[in-house]
């Protein structure tokens, strides 16, 4: 299902549900996603044409500075959540819920799903894990969930760092039976992260539910990456999964070189740069500079 709305300018564009998503893995069209985690960001996203925005826990690292994902916290998350929604017309707007969120207590996990919708205007949240009970709750509770498994950073302690997944036939196994735990659950699309291709096949083609690849192979029904990996803004070694599009961090750096030049050698601000008195108080003011001149003689 889809909503077609009119937009200031006459901009006709149908708004992306988690119906239309699914719709999507029926019908055979890929999905696209990307992270995002301010209005200008969003906003280009948004314009793009990009299916799902998500405000990945991920902006710990590429936004805040952390060293990994887990520091994260609710209160961050809402914060820049807001600032997408503001910017989002199109796409479904997802919110990561950060480590410890969800992880105690069953009632603050459903309680804070809650939050992020009423307080932050996500369409939708994910969750990292089989969490199959979890998803119930928070599908009774009116919000719609986003699966994930495989390589799932909040569990970075427990895999031992930052491993692919799915390697051996238990494994397999595992996640093959997590995939269609969560599926049957109700989740309405499942992240597959840093699992070889031919297990994510295996699993794109035995769940209802679309999947979204990061690290997965082509066979998922959508893919998404981090938008600071996509344009050279991360720092740091990137994932083998990872295609660059631009090099925005040389544009950003060029562009902040030459205004220190211009300033330092005076060419920042130009006469056309700025602000002038108009004619008719110029001159009076001169006519005031002259006399206090006359006056010293």
């Amino acid at each position: 299902m889809s909503i077609t709305k009119i937009f200031p300018g006459g901009d006709s564009r149908r708004k992306i549900t988690v119906q239309s998503i699914q719709q999507k893995k029926t019908d055979q069209q890929r999905i696209t996603c990307l992270t995002a985690y301010d209005y200008a960001s969003a906003r280009l996203a948004d314009e793009a044409g990009i299916d799902m925005i998500l405000v990945g826990d991920s902006l710990g690292m590429v936004v805040l500075g952390y060293d990994d994902t887990m520091s994260v916290t609710m209160d961050e998350m809402l914060h820049h959540t807001r600032a997408c929604r503001r910017a989002v017309k199109q796409s479904l707007l997802i919110a990561d819920m950060p480590y410890g969120s969800y992880h105690l207590d069953e009632k603050d996990a459903v309680r804070n799903a809650v939050r992020f919708v009423k307080e932050s205007g996500a369409e939708a949240v994910k969750l990292e894990g089989a969490r199959t009970e979890l998803v119930k709750r928070m599908l009774d509770a009116e919000v719609p969930v986003m699966g994930h498994i495989g390589l799932t950073p909040q569990s970075l302690h427990t895999m031992g760092g930052f491993k692919v997944q799915g390697k051996s036939l238990p494994a397999v196994e595992r996640l093959m039976k997590d995939a269609v735990a969560l599926d049957r659950a109700g989740v309405f699309s499942l992240v597959l992260e840093g699992i070889p291709r031919e297990v994510a096949a295996m699993i794109t083609a035995e769940v209802k539910t679309p999947t979204i690849g990061i690290g997965a192979g082509p066979q998922c029904d959508g893919q998404v990456l981090v938008l600071h990996d996509v344009l050279n803004l991360s720092f740091g070694d990137k994932p083998k999964f990872v295609r660059q599009y631009a090099d925005v961090a040389a544009v950003i750096s060029q562009a902040m070189k030459a205004f220190k030049s211009d300033v330092e050698t005076g060419l920042f601000p130009s006469d056309a740069e700025s602000y002038h008195l108009p004619r008719e108080t110029q001159a009076a003011l001169e006519t005031i500079t002259e006399r206090k001149r006359a006056m010293r003689r």
